[in-house]
């Protein structure tokens, strides 16, 4: 399974948008949002067009919880949030505190998270941990976006 992940997205509707076409055309099953998404609108006007269910966590920025939560037809929670996918055990958070902790648990295939605005992949304890950096082009550097194939269990940053 080729899962789609991005984080702090913070409205930024063009980058949005880039990540759902990136998305859609290399035919993701799967798109997790680490949190910052920020307001509803962005499930009308971008995220509505994916062509994969979508999972996403609340980050310290979200505005209208509730309203993310119907617009996502009920797919936003607090995090951690532990799923599986494609027999994985994934954790979806925002903050990468204890990011360490759960891998070294080894109850994990991969943690997942956002916040720092930078992208990271790295294994520890034969737990694979994902930053896909951030989607939004707000401060300096790059918009970015991750790919997980489960089969394999490789990750790779991709540069919007």
């Amino acid at each position: 399974m080729l899962i789609g992940i991005m984080s702090d997205s913070h409205d930024d509707m063009e980058s949005i948008i880039k990540a759902v076409l990136f998305f859609n055309s290399k035919k993701v099953e799967m798109v997790l949002h680490a949190g910052d998404l920020v307001a509803p609108f962005t499930f009308e006007e971008a995220l509505g067009k994916l062509d994969a269910p979508f999972t996403g966590v609340f980050g310290n920025n979200d505005g209208d919880r509730l309203m993310l939560s119907k617009k996502s037809g009920e797919r936003f929670f607090d995090a951690p949030y532990v799923m599986e996918a494609a027999g994985k055990r994934l954790v979806l958070m925002h903050e990468p505190r204890l990011v360490d902790e759960l891998a070294e648990s080894g109850k994990f295939d991969a943690i997942i998270y956002g916040h720092l605005h930078k992208h990271e992949i790295r294994e520890k304890d034969g737990t694979l941990i994902i930053s896909p950096g951030k989607l939004a082009r707000l401060h300096k550097g790059e918009s970015t976006v991750a790919l997980l194939d489960t089969e394999t269990m490789e990750a790779s940053i991709i540069r919007l």
